[in-house]
């Protein structure tokens, strides 16, 4: 992009290791591709020192209009987009990094009403969701009729509250089966995939897509999602369209997130620009 011509400011919110990766990629490739970083804050501030410019520190996320910016990229937590999200819209665009938090009927409506009365785009990331735009081709067509998504790790990638962590052990186990709202709030750093294909399939919504979450032992480096999609039925009755696709994502030991969802998440942030819908799958 030309230097004369104005860059789209982004500000992060979160600097665990997703967000360190995008503020590198934004310091190193953001000006080639048009963007340029605003701020950076932390829960923990003290994280940023020696790591971030401290021109760039955001000390206070309410202050957050004082940096100007286009974009503002969610990646800490749900209680995030639930306390700041509205506010976020009112000034920017908004990349939501934590979807769970949608699961929650009052945010999720608060921030489409946000970005209605703003004029800003709630943009939600595909991460690890495969095929997400064919879904959300066959709901806007009405042809959607199913969606489950299911997504297998080990025991030490889980950050579960509640039932779901007392049910890990050192054998395979179904922790969880059933509308994905249910699950969002059991598993609000490990299902962020789940509750994207809910976005991506309104008709469905959080009550219709289901979800299934497995503990695996024995699969230390791979985080496995598969998606289960089900279209019209043909001329026989036992007859219908469906799509099954599995995807398997390196991931460290104990890792939350996965090597390959960090440069989706780049790819997510880069087409957070030119539209005007109120919610956009990225």
């Amino acid at each position: 992009m030309c230097d004369g011509l104005a860059r789209r400011k982004v500000g992060i919110v979160g600097f665990g290791h997703l967000g360190q990766y995008l503020v590198q990629r934004l310091q190193d490739e953001g000006p080639r591709h048009g963007l340029e970083l605003a701020f950076v804050w932390n829960r923990d501030a003290g994280k940023l020192q020696g790591k971030v410019p401290v021109p760039l520190q955001l000390q206070e996320l309410d202050r957050f209009p004082e940096r100007a910016v286009d974009l503002v990229v969610e990646v800490a937590h749900p209680c995030v987009v639930r306390d700041h999200g509205a506010s976020f819209l009112s000034g920017a665009d908004f990349m939501v990094g934590s979807p769970t938090a949608l699961a929650d009927q009052a945010t999720e409506m608060r921030l489409r009403e946000a970005a209605r009365r703003g004029g800003h785009t709630l943009y939600v990331p595909r991460g690890a969701l495969w095929g997400g735009e064919d879904i959300q081709r066959m709901d806007d067509r009405g042809v959607l009729q199913g969606l489950k998504v299911t997504m297998v790790k080990h025991p030490d990638s889980f950050r579960l509250e509640g039932a779901l962590r007392e049910r890990l052990g050192a054998v395979r186990a179904v922790l969880y089966e059933g509308p994905v709202r249910g699950l969002c709030p059991l598993a609000p750093n490990n299902v962020n995939t789940m509750a994207a294909a809910c976005m991506a399939a309104p008709s469905l919504g959080f009550d219709g897509v289901q979800g299934c979450l497995i503990a695996d032992p024995g699969l230390p480096d791979w985080h496995v999602v598969e998606v289960e999609v089900t279209g019209p039925s043909g001329e026989c009755r036992d007859q219908a369209f469906t799509v099954t696709t599995s995807r398997r994502n390196p991931a460290s030991p104990g890792a939350v997130t996965g090597a390959a969802t960090f440069p989706s998440f780049w790819s997510s942030l880069l087409a957070c620009q030119g539209h005007r819908g109120h919610v956009v799958l990225c």
